[in-house]
């Protein structure tokens, strides 16, 4: 239990603890859920998103754009993608992000198969939307640099500060980054 991301010892005892003053179904019907998901979840082959068929949900959906491709890090950038109801293209889950300092390079990565779609001309935008941070950027640069010879647009989500933050609390990278990165006072109205 402990090996669980977020569990310490104290709390992992907690849970064996409260499984064993449990009924002896429920810890059963648990460890049936468990080796269920693991045994019936993967990966979507387009887009590598978690599926129970080999096309997720959005890329099996005609509805969506599958020219414009949101790259993100991983499963948990598309349930927060997703929940905003603001996107309607396709998405390509990375896996993670370069950091050869973690021992994670391109290769480690499913930026292969992303390139293989911008070559085979499947894709007129990607979206660059990983973490702004030192390995988030240097993936998007990675990846920018595989694909610049093609003929596509490359976009990267809007970083700056959030709507009801206080300046004073935001990093400088962030405050950098909306000064140079500003927009004309009207935009900001229609947005609002």
């Amino acid at each position: 239990m402990s090996q669980l991301p977020g569990i310490g010892k104290r709390t992992a005892l907690r849970l064996v603890l409260h499984l064993l003053k449990r009924p002896a179904e429920h810890t059963l019907e648990l460890a049936t859920a468990l080796e269920t998901m693991r045994s019936q979840i993967n990966f979507c082959t387009n887009c590598h998103n978690i599926s129970d068929t080999t096309l997720c949900q959005i890329c099996a959906n005609p509805n969506r754009n599958e020219r414009i491709i949101c790259v993100v890090e991983d499963i948990r950038d598309v349930m927060a993608i997703e929940n905003t109801s603001q996107f309607r293209g396709h998405y390509h889950v990375l896996g993670g992000k370069i950091s050869p300092m973690d021992g994670v390079g391109p290769g480690d990565l499913t930026i292969g198969s992303l390139v293989q779609k911008v070559k085979e001309e499947k894709v007129d935008e990607l979206i660059f939307a990983l973490s702004s941070t030192m390995e988030g950027d240097t993936t998007n640069f990675y990846i920018f640099k595989q694909i610049e010879v093609y003929n596509i647009l490359s976009t990267t989500i809007a970083r700056g500060i959030a709507v009801g933050d206080e300046l004073e609390y935001a990093d400088e990278v962030t405050l950098g980054r909306s000064i140079l990165n500003r927009i004309p006072f009207e935009s900001s109205l229609k947005s609002s």
